[in-house]
């Protein structure tokens, strides 16, 4: 007899993530929201899936569905800004005070603004707000925000795999986040995420990625291995020899991931170093 755990139905968060997106450009916010649940069930940890979720709630004008979805997105990025706007517009829907919290936040951010600070992202969703808590009462779901597509993602996934080749990791972590929007939790985009903030000792983020990535799609090879290879890193190589098991079982005649994890683990740390 299977567990409900094991014979449940589960979704394909990439999948789920790309039709929620349709639906949104094409205004259908009931099926939007439908998918967006879906992803967050597979990826709760996954800011994508919540973002989404949130923008697919506020096209429906469910503030109070709005609200939670972006609540959720804050406890994972506290410092989004389309978050904090999304929750602020929630709230005024609501005529909760706490709105103005959200505008607060948004102007201290955007006095602050530096090198690398989005600083026409910020008037825009200050400017958005602000007119909303103006006229609590009147519809408004942000039906204007730009989506990105597949096509600007796939490119900005090939850009990043090769500014990673080249060591420059920081512009890397740029385009996979323009990737991540296009596709959301997918598990290629989470592992390459994972393995910048590795590279650059962000260990506990990197982690994150490798989680997100391993929720997505458990048997994928390569988050396996590179978080493998943070577990050696760590000094953890009973970890290590779990995901090594792990990459054995999904790669039963043998592959590359497994022998490169194996050879890590035998070195205790990266092999010829």
């Amino acid at each position: 007899m299977s567990l409900p755990s094991e014979s449940g139905p589960r979704y394909d968060p990439a999948q789920e993530y790309a039709k929620a997106i349709a639906a949104l450009n094409s205004g259908d916010y009931k099926a939007a929201v439908r998918s967006a649940q879906r992803v967050t069930e597979v990826v709760p940890l996954g800011l994508d899936g919540w973002m989404v979720l949130g923008a697919a709630q506020t096209g429906a004008e469910n503030w109070k569905g709005a609200r939670r979805a972006y609540e959720r997105a804050l406890k994972i990025a506290p410092d989004e800004v389309d978050a904090r706007g999304g929750l602020g517009l929630a709230l005024a829907r609501l005529n909760d005070p706490k709105a103005q919290d959200q505008l607060d936040w948004l102007k201290t951010r955007a006095a602050a603004c530096g090198p690398g600070c989005d600083a026409a992202r910020l008037r825009a969703v200050i400017a958005e707000l602000e007119k909303a808590l103006a006229a609590p009462t009147a519809p408004s779901a942000r039906r204007d925000q730009p989506l990105i597509l597949a096509d600007a993602g796939d490119v900005a996934y090939l850009d990043a795999v090769g500014l990673i080749n080249e060591g420059r990791y920081d512009a890397a972590l740029a385009r996979l986040d323009i990737a991540r929007a296009a596709f959301g939790p997918h598990p290629d985009v989470l592992t390459y995420q994972g393995f910048v903030h590795r590279k650059l000792g962000q260990f506990e983020v990197a982690e994150g990625f490798y989680r997100q990535a391993l929720a997505a799609a458990p048997g994928h090879r390569g988050a396996l291995e590179y978080y493998g290879e943070l577990k050696v890193e760590r000094g953890d190589k009973m970890g290590a020899r779990r995901l090594l098991a792990r990459l054995e079982r999904a790669c039963i005649y043998g592959c590359a991931e497994a022998e490169t994890l194996r050879s890590w683990i035998d070195a205790g740390g990266e092999p010829g170093r």
